[in-house]
């Protein structure tokens, strides 16, 4: 069951880096079998297209075939393509006719559905009528939903009798955890559920509530939560799910709500219980222990995150209670992220007689150059985790073993500190890339560095999380990774840069032709002159989010909707960060009274204005 939350996510990556590291593929089909054999286009076998189909978006197989004749018709409607309809990013006209002539015709047959925005699930499941009549929908994927919308349809979805898999994406901010999950376990047939979703920024995360009765019971089997969740209500969260066999929660939070855990008299026995996932935000030791002692007795894989509370460091406490509450275990992986100054006699008791004999290895990394505070203690050998936190020196003292570590389960990397010269760790299938810190010496070694580290070809997405990182250092970095299609980043580069002179460097000129962005989030605000820039180094851009000046905003769309250059031809979905919702009424007078766009939607969710077209 857990392989439903990226199946149809991880199918086409596949497909698209088959397209990526094949390009003669369809050279080799066409020069030996049609110009050699002297075929016509039609006498290929249907082996043959179907293996074409396989490097083409659903939309593009409709488009470019259906209509030819009907054999081509009579292969799309037999293939198992209209069964999972995974709907990326596109255009509203792109989608309004994908919508009307592949979702609609096929509503019947399709098992999965992904909406990659919040306008594409208003358009599809505008009425009780249309949802009911996916009558064999499995998997439901919504990116980016309004909470209103999910509760609409909730009641709808229960009487989709076959869906079983269930994946959201809050667009806008949760204020009750009661009624989204009240919702969700209205679902009696689901098995997998995914969620996340944010709170304000200035709403106390404490104040989150979670209360649901005992006598409310869902079949979830797969849950993962990725968001802050109140820790004291976990008792009630677990009691609710008898048939549990995985749990993620991206981050346990304390609460100021009045259950103590102690206080509640009513446990379930979580027999099926194998896989536990937590990150623990500043959660006493003492308060795990408790969830440890009541939930935990069949748990096999255990794996934890914590930032507080020396205890979580103290292997003989981990000891008894692995013996005592959690003897199936059999894959303890624990990152305790903080200091450990003054800690290393507790450190050294997991390199006893008991984790070697298990098997469990554990090492240390910080900056010593910044501060003790800033480091990590993990479990290694074999290191599981998808992400890795990359800090300026190890600790070879902490090391109980004399086995490689081996990276390969990495797929997202982060940069916390100077990289090192000949570096020796390796992170072969890293995809993604986040810098938390400003380095002061950022300069070619830097990409020489990382580069020994990861294949920057193979990146897909770099976030730069620092403010201060230079215009040019990242301009620089475009031209070693031309396979990016995401990337995020501060507005200050743009800012104290002269933006002329920059333009005409040859780097300038070389990260635009390469470069093969799709999406760019930039914090903080752009003025007109810096987008111009923006577009010209982007040339393929068709989602940008960014924050603008009031009294620039409708200057700024106008230049971005204009047909009189060619920038931004790709576009077509935009996010302003932090604007007034009266704009929403000023851009639809502007676009009527200059007629910039027939066709788009705008909504307003969370102080960000999104314009679609």
């Amino acid at each position: 069951m857990q392989w439903q939350e990226n199946d149809v996510i991880q199918n086409s990556n596949w497909i698209k880096k088959r397209k990526l590291h094949n390009v003669d593929f369809f050279s080799d089909v066409f020069s030996k079998r049609i110009y050699s054999n002297r075929y016509h286009f039609e006498d290929l076998a249907n082996e043959i297209f179907y293996e074409i189909f396989e490097y083409l978006d659903l939309y593009d197989i409709y488009k470019g075939f259906f209509n030819l004749n009907q054999r081509f018709q009579n292969l799309i409607i037999n293939s198992n393509f209209l069964n999972q309809i995974n709907i990326s990013t596109m255009s509203k006209s792109k989608f309004e006719y994908y919508h009307k002539n592949i979702l609609l015709p096929n509503k019947h047959r399709i098992r999965l559905i992904r909406l990659s925005n919040p306008f594409m699930n208003e358009l599809i499941f505008s009425s009780a009528y249309t949802i009911l009549r996916f009558i064999h929908l499995e998997t439901l994927i919504f990116d980016h939903i309004e909470m209103k919308d999910f509760i609409k349809l909730i009641n709808h979805l229960a009487h989709l009798h076959e869906l079983y898999s269930l994946i959201i994406s809050l667009a806008d901010h949760i204020q009750s955890l009661s009624v989204l999950f009240s919702s969700i376990f209205q679902l009696k047939k689901l098995k997998y559920c995914k969620i996340e979703y944010t709170i304000k920024d200035d709403q106390n995360q404490k104040s989150i509530s979670f209360d649901l009765t005992r006598h409310v019971f869902s079949p979830i089997q797969y849950l993962i939560i990725n968001g802050d969740f109140p820790f004291n209500s976990l008792n009630n969260l677990l009691s609710c799910l008898p048939e549990l066999h995985h749990i993620s929660i991206q981050s346990l939070v304390n609460s100021n709500d009045n259950i103590k855990i102690d206080d509640l008299s009513y446990y379930i026995h979580l027999r099926y219980l194998k896989y536990v996932s937590f990150k623990l935000n500043s959660i006493d030791f003492n308060k795990f222990e408790n969830i440890i002692k009541q939930f935990f007795d069949y748990v096999e894989i255990l794996h934890l995150t914590m930032n507080s509370d020396e205890k979580y460091l103290n292997a003989k406490l981990w000891q008894q209670l692995i013996i005592s509450y959690m003897p199936y275990l059999r894959i303890f992986d624990m990152k305790y992220q903080g200091s450990i100054e003054n800690k290393y006699d507790i450190i050294k008791q997991f390199s006893s007689s008991f984790w070697i004999e298990k098997k469990w290895f554990f090492t240390h990394e910080h900056d010593w150059k910044s501060t003790m505070d800033r480091g990590v203690f993990y479990s290694s050998i074999p290191y599981r985790r998808k992400d890795y936190m990359y800090y300026w020196a190890s600790d070879e003292q902490l090391y109980s073993h004399n086995q490689e570590e081996n990276f390969n389960s990495v797929n997202h990397l982060f940069i916390c500190s100077k990289i090192k010269d000949h570096c020796l760790k390796c992170f072969p299938n890293v995809n993604q890339l986040t810098f938390t810190l400003f380095f002061d010496d950022w300069n070619d070694s830097i990409v020489r560095n990382l580069n020994c580290m990861i294949s920057l070809e193979q990146l897909t997405k770099i976030v730069l999380e620092p403010y201060r990182i230079p215009l040019e250092d990242i301009i620089r970095l475009l031209c070693f990774t031309s396979n990016l299609h995401t990337l995020q980043f501060h507005t200050f580069g743009l800012h104290h840069n002269n933006l002329d002179v920059v333009r005409r460097n040859y780097a300038f000129e070389y990260a635009s032709k390469i470069n093969k962005i799709k999406s760019l989030i930039l914090h903080g605000r752009c003025s007109l002159n810096e987008l111009e820039f923006i577009v010209n180094l982007f040339p393929q851009l068709k989602c940008l989010e960014t924050g603008m000046n009031r009294t620039e905003i409708q200057q700024i769309i106008r230049f971005l909707l204009s047909k009189t250059h060619n920038k931004t031809q790709h576009l077509f979905y935009l996010c302003i960060a932090y604007t007034p919702k009266v704009c929403i009424k000023e851009i639809n007078v502007m676009m009527k009274s200059e007629n910039l766009l027939k066709n788009y939607s705008i909504k307003y969710i969370n102080s960000n204005l999104y314009l679609w077209w």
